[in-house]
């Protein structure tokens, strides 16, 4: 199997039943916008879920090695786009009390991996 980088990531969502089903509207396949994926793809994100408990958001990413979490969109229409989608959802999301600001999604620390356990 090639190398991968696994990201765990958390935000939550403003505590509203019709907001957090917009949210996850937005989020089915045949919702995603085509440009934010080839966005993610382009930028190495080889797989990507997200899941949801009560308000609480987690998301795994599966990465090639060299993918950078900051790197930019790799065109104008790419950046315009990722731009309007981050705006989009900060409708739905809220920081949680560990981010710095401006950030919405907070790396998770593994704490146990049963592969290195006795």
């Amino acid at each position: 199997m090639s190398e991968r980088n696994r990201y765990c990531l958390a935000v939550d969502l403003n505590d509203d039943e019709q907001l957090i089903a917009e949210y996850i509207e937005y989020h089915k396949p045949e919702n995603a916008w085509p440009q934010i994926t080839q966005n993610m793809r382009e930028l190495g994100i080889l797989d990507m879920e997200i899941y949801l408990l009560g308000d609480r958001l987690f998301m795994i990413m599966e990465t090639t090695p060299e993918f950078d979490p900051n790197q930019a969109p790799l065109t104008e229409e790419g950046r315009l786009k990722s731009e309007e989608w981050e705006q989009l959802m900060w409708k739905y999301q809220k920081p949680l009390k560990w981010a710095k600001p401006g950030e919405k999604w907070v790396k998770m620390e593994k704490i146990y991996d049963l592969k290195n356990a006795l």
